[in-house]
């Protein structure tokens, strides 16, 4: 195949149609299990797992976005949702009078310590119970390269 050419190798068409199909099957059985399980969804667990690695449970809303990798709106819609449903709370920096923190309140404390035992065993048997050592070991290398790629894009 010529190297001009934008069109994928065979190889290459037949790894990136999989690659598509499981980034959108994956989701949606997890999506199934939390919203079966703990009436969540994939992305209310998403932020809830960023409020809980914190000390203090609480997170700048744009550092929350940037890590989500969502838009603003997106993020400010779902914090919405979210604080209509007692999960979790906006509270204003009072540092900053423009800034503004995301706050986990103990109803979400306790919605993702119910939902994360059946939710991890859903990852592993979805994902990681079909795959030994060398599997896992080269598909972190594969994910940290493509990972390295898009950061470099981004800046």
């Amino acid at each position: 195949m010529d190297p001009d050419t934008p069109w994928l190798t065979e190889q290459q068409q037949r790894v990136w149609r999989a690659w598509l199909a499981m980034s959108r099957q994956l989701p949606a059985a997890l999506q199934g299990q939390l919203q079966e399980d703990a009436d969540l969804s994939l992305q209310d667990f998403d932020v809830l797992v960023q409020l809980t690695e914190t000390t203090v449970g609480k997170v700048r809303v744009s550092d929350l976005a940037k890590s989500l990798s969502w838009e603003r709106s997106r993020l400010s819609h779902h914090i919405r949702r979210m604080e209509g449903r007692g999960l979790i709370n906006r509270e204003e920096c009072p540092d900053d009078g423009r800034g503004a923190f995301v706050v986990l309140l103990p109803k979400g404390r306790d919605a993702i310590e119910h939902a994360a035992p059946a939710h991890a065993l859903t990852v592993r048997h979805l994902f990681f119970d079909g795959l030994n050592d060398l599997e896992l070991d080269t598909l972190d290398a594969l994910a940290r390269k493509v990972l390295r790629r898009l950061e470099r894009a981004d800046s």
